[in-house]
């Protein structure tokens, strides 16, 4: 057979490896093993050239490993070998006796005890010319290449650099697809392919950081999306930064992840994610516009049980989950219990989002009555769930009420159910005063509270005189209290009002009432339960109501079940209470009988009102 057929024949069998799919080492190896065939007086070497200009040995198959790995990372010149050279000069080189050319000077110690005498290297150039390997020739002999030879090379260069630009197409593809184009970051599909990639034999082997940034959507909404790209590129940057050398990712939308596997990252997670947290808090410029990014870390760390990377995400998730709900800004590391509290958590948002499309949340009202008369003068409502067949106070559920999307519908679908009753009642010629209404830090800090209250009872044509929002010490006196307190304020101002509730079990502090807006105080049960002569709970009852009296705030106890607990209130110059005394919390066809026998005729009710449309109430 010529050796143009066999040339042609070698040449089908690497472009259907490059077609294939076959790895760039294989179709090389392959390559310089048909080329060595051909020409059996010469070894035969393929060279990569990196962007940085550095090389790298890709085939060799005659080559020693030692002699391959001592050129690796050299960095191509006009002195470096014949390779180097010809990379550097996009040229060929013939250096027929490596012994005495300079530009073998400080690499013959390499070459001439494998036998090697002479090298001719020719540059593998791409479509702009420039070097991306080379291809050579080595000899046993002081020798220059032969014509046969340079045609085998001419049609071997030419394949290589179709084999090489496969490859970096890949390449690029693959990184493209594993890359965040805003940030530069690794992505979502990065994170999975890393993750699955980790094994969970050693517990404590590496960690995982879910990290949300906190308030893209505020620099979004307020000065524009190309403030929010800048605000998450330069996040992204700090957040590489600070945990290098491990890899950050983007995974999308403002959320960022990292696997920590560095020694310096696993000895104290607190202390990496307060580094991360501190990094980010430096302000920024972020198209024109000075932003100081915020975040909230969940971490876990691989531990025995684990079994798969997965879990370990999971724990991680639950954790960030956490660290959000109960106070942006900082870091929680998983704990066992964790997970339980954010499973059980999730059903409950299962279920109550279910209920609500559904159409299964009612309104049930407890009365609160004069201790002395025990006429209705006013009512709680509270949030019930139907399910399967039975009624399901809120305090199975209040795990959901923890995320913001769910308090806000459930207050939203509570609101409209307590309008239309109220209006129905009205209707009715009912004496009716005031409906309260339970609020939660989701519903305070959401920023769709006023709008909801607003829209729910000035839709029904019911005046917010009638409605009293009642909101835990934990909730208005916690943290971001003075967010609670301006919107608070600001419901005010339309005619509602504010009944601070379980009064002594949170925040309790008596000059919290100089400073915060309130209209009522409720007293919580516990107190109310311990009611006897000298216990302390009487006298700091008495107290409460010798002071809220001088400040003008109604006060009214809740928990009260028995007739001597309401005589023991009334002696110390309580008015009005609400327990299972009087009604247990019942739904609106039981309490439109309640408020029809029992409702207080009030002098300063408008009788004028009840003159609006007839409906009946809305049945349960």
């Amino acid at each position: 057979m010529a050796i143009e057929d066999t040339v042609l024949e070698i040449q089908t069998i690497i472009l259907e490896m490059i077609a294939r799919g076959d790895t760039l080492s294989d179709t090389a190896t392959r390559m310089c093993r048909e080329v060595e065939i051909l020409a059996p007086d010469v070894v035969c070497s393929i060279l990569t050239v990196d962007k940085a200009g550095l090389i790298h040995p890709l085939a060799g198959p005659s080559l020693p490993t030692a002699y391959s790995d001592a050129l690796d990372g050299l960095k191509i010149g006009p002195l470096i070998g014949s390779c180097g050279t010809a990379a550097y000069n996009r040229a060929e080189v013939e250096v027929v006796d490596i012994a005495c050319d300079v530009r073998w000077a400080d690499f013959k110690h390499l070459a001439l005890p494998l036998g090697l005498r002479a090298c001719w290297s020719s540059p593998i150039l791409d479509a702009d010319g420039v070097a991306i390997g080379t291809f050579a020739f080595y000899y046993r002999e002081c020798r220059g290449p032969t014509d046969t030879e340079k045609e085998i090379v001419r049609q071997f260069v030419h394949l290589s650099a179709i084999a090489l630009d496969r490859h970096q197409r890949l390449i690029e593809h693959e990184r493209r697809a594993f890359t965040d184009a805003l940030t530069g970051l690794a992505n979502r599909a990065a994170f999975n392919a890393a993750l699955n990639a980790l094994k969970c034999d050693v517990p404590g082997d590496w960690a995982l950081f879910m990290v949300d940034l906190d308030n893209l959507k505020v620099v979004n909404d307020t000065f524009g999306h190309q403030a929010g790209d800048c605000l998450l590129q330069i996040a992204g940057a700090r957040f590489a930064a600070a945990v290098s050398p491990d890899v950050a990712f983007r995974i999308g939308g403002d959320e960022f992840a990292a696997i920590l596997q560095s020694k310096t990252a696993l000895r104290d997670l607190q202390s990496t994610a307060d580094q991360i947290l501190s990094k980010f808090a430096e302000p920024a410029d972020c198209a024109g516009h000075l932003v100081v990014p915020r975040a909230t870390i969940g971490g876990a760390i691989v531990s025995a049980g684990d079994g798969v990377a997965e879990r370990v995400r999971q724990h991680a998730d639950f954790a960030l989950y956490h660290a959000k709900e109960t106070g942006r800004g900082g870091f929680v590391r998983y704990w066992p219990g964790l997970g339980t509290n954010m499973t059980r958590r999730l059903g409950d948002i299962r279920d109550v989002d279910a209920a609500l499309r559904e159409d299964r949340i009612e309104a049930y009202y407890q009365p609160v009555v004069r201790l002395d008369t025990r006429e209705i003068v006013g009512l709680e409502a509270l949030c019930r769930m139907r399910h399967g067949g039975r009624i399901v106070p809120a305090a199975n559920f209040q795990e959901a009420t923890k995320d913001v999307h769910v308090a806000t519908a459930l207050t939203k679908r509570m609101m409209a159910l307590v309008a239309a009753d109220v209006r129905a009642w009205l209707d009715m010629g009912i004496p009716f005063q005031h409906v309260g209404i339970n609020v939660s830090s989701a519903d305070m800090h959401g920023g769709m509270l006023e709008q909801m209250l607003v829209g729910a009872f000035e839709g029904e044509g019911v005046p917010l005189s009638h409605v009293v929002l009642e909101i835990t010490e934990a909730v208005y006196m916690g943290s971001g209290d003075r967010v609670v307190q301006k919107a608070v304020e600001a419901m005010r101002s339309q005619g509602l009002r504010i009944a601070l509730d379980d009064f002594g079990t949170g925040y309790a502090s008596l000059t919290h009432l100089l400073t915060v807006p309130v209209d009522i105080i409720k007293i919580d049960k516990s107190f109310v339960d311990r009611l006897a002569p000298g216990d302390a709970s009487t006298a700091i009852i008495e107290g409460l109501l010798h002071i809220a009296k001088e400040l003008n705030i109604g006060v009214i106890a809740e928990g009260v079940e028995t007739e001597e607990q309401a005589k023991r209130l009334e002696s110390a110059g309580c008015i009005f209470g609400q327990g299972y005394l009087f009604s247990p919390a019942v739904d609106g066809w039981q309490t439109t009988t309640l408020l029809t026998n029992q409702a207080q005729d009030s002098a300063a009710f408008g009788r004028n009102d009840a003159a609006a449309r007839k409906r009946p109430i809305r049945r349960h």
